[in-house]
């Protein structure tokens, strides 16, 4: 072997080599980022671009507002909003106080449930106190979210109102609506409505049933409801009511079969009402069997003088306004003007005034049908009339 062949042959670049190159390739990246930091503009220039492409998506939204028309923002209002709903997974469902003519029953046990509800959390309540009663009434405000759990779910509750639309108005006496939004993950749509607001109802019936006060009811036409309430404050019971022994049996006996029978009335297909006429000269005490009926059983009283209702479609919309377990009573029925003769019926138009047909159908008939548990109560010092 020759001595002067070298022997490094496999080494293809001494380690100074890879340090050179390494060193060269660090300076032409360093060269690289402050050519480009150089090149970049300042902080104000950016700022100002972003100022200006602010004030031009304003300015084209502004003007873009004044070109399109309503329909047309509407249209793309509405396409925005089903596009959100469709990304979001929440549901809400929406209750409202009314639905025509018929109160909503679920509105009202969401309002005395959610009163329970109130914690240090909640900023807007209402309270109201009663003639009589001990304890504040406290309910919830408009839009004041209360959150509530129900089995480890979260739900989301919010009062909200809106007008009343004009093709409405004549079948709503009431100037705005009234309506709770509640909302939940779409998963627990089942839950939520075959457990948790059932749930809801029956607790508000218990809670209703602790604090109940029977109150008396007179019409009113306030613009936003056809009644008006305060305390019934009257003595009567029937321990201190001088009657006739069997007859006092036989009137408590007829009201606790009356209220224990729902699945009776149900079963023949009657409505759940029951009708009694008082007669006896002026101050027998019929009035005040009336409060004795109702102290007994726990019923509101709602006192319907029928001179202050204007024709038969206010009658309907009093009925349908009256709650479930009351007792209504209407007062000297055979000194009403206009009801003594049916015949007379036909001689106007039935909206025109309160007719004896529209009387009857109003206690008999399918109006009568729309409420449960109601108890009607007539009084007259001469029956034969």
């Amino acid at each position: 072997m020759d001595i002067y062949e070298p022997i490094f042959l496999e080494i293809s670049c001494p380690p100074r080599m890879i340090n050179v190159q390494n060193h060269m390739q660090t300076s032409a990246i360093s060269q690289t980022k402050m050519e480009f930091f150089e090149t970049m503009p300042s902080s104000k220039t950016i700022l100002t671009a972003a100022t200006s492409l602010t004030a031009s998506v304003i300015l084209f939204r502004s003007i873009a507002s004044d070109l399109m028309t309503e329909q047309l923002q509407l249209f793309f209002s509405s396409r925005f909003q089903k596009l959100s709903n469709r990304l979001s997974s929440q549901l809400i469902v929406v209750i409202e106080e009314s639905e025509g003519l018929a109160s909503n029953q679920m509105f009202d046990a969401v309002n005395v449930y959610l009163g329970t509800k109130v914690n240090a959390w909640t900023q807007r309540i209402k309270v109201n106190k009663p003639d009589e009663d001990e304890e504040l009434v406290v309910t919830v405000d408009r839009y004041q979210e209360v959150t509530d759990y129900y089995e480890n779910v979260k739900f989301t509750w919010i009062m909200k109102s809106r007008g009343i639309k004009q093709s409405e108005k004549n079948t709503n006496p009431k100037t705005e609506l009234l309506y709770f939004e509640l909302s939940f993950h779409k998963k627990q749509k089942e839950m939520a409505l075959k457990s948790y607001l059932p749930y809801i109802l029956e607790r508000a019936k218990e809670i209703k049933e602790e604090k109940r006060v029977v109150r008396l009811h007179t019409v009113d036409y306030n613009g936003t409801d056809y009644w008006s309430s305060v305390v019934l404050n009257h003595p009567a019971t029937f321990d201190t009511m001088a009657m006739e022994p069997e007859m006092k049996k036989e009137l408590i006996e007829d009201l606790d079969m009356f209220v224990s029978r729902k699945d009776y009335y149900r079963r023949v297909g009657k409505a759940w009402k029951r009708g009694y006429l008082l007669y006896g000269p002026p101050g027998t005490g019929k009035s005040s069997l009336g409060a004795a009926m109702a102290n007994y059983l726990k019923f509101d009283v709602y006192d319907l003088d029928l001179r202050e209702v204007q024709c038969n479609s206010d009658l309907r919309r009093l009925l349908i306004g009256s709650s479930n377990r009351s007792i209504l009573v209407i007062e000297d029925i055979d000194c009403n003007v206009g009801l003594q003769n049916r015949e007379n019926d036909n001689d106007t138009t039935e909206d025109d005034k309160i007719t004896l047909s529209g009387l009857l159908n109003f206690i008999d008939g399918l109006w009568s049908s729309c409420g449960d548990e109601r108890i009607i109560v007539f009084t007259t010092n001469h029956k034969d009339r």
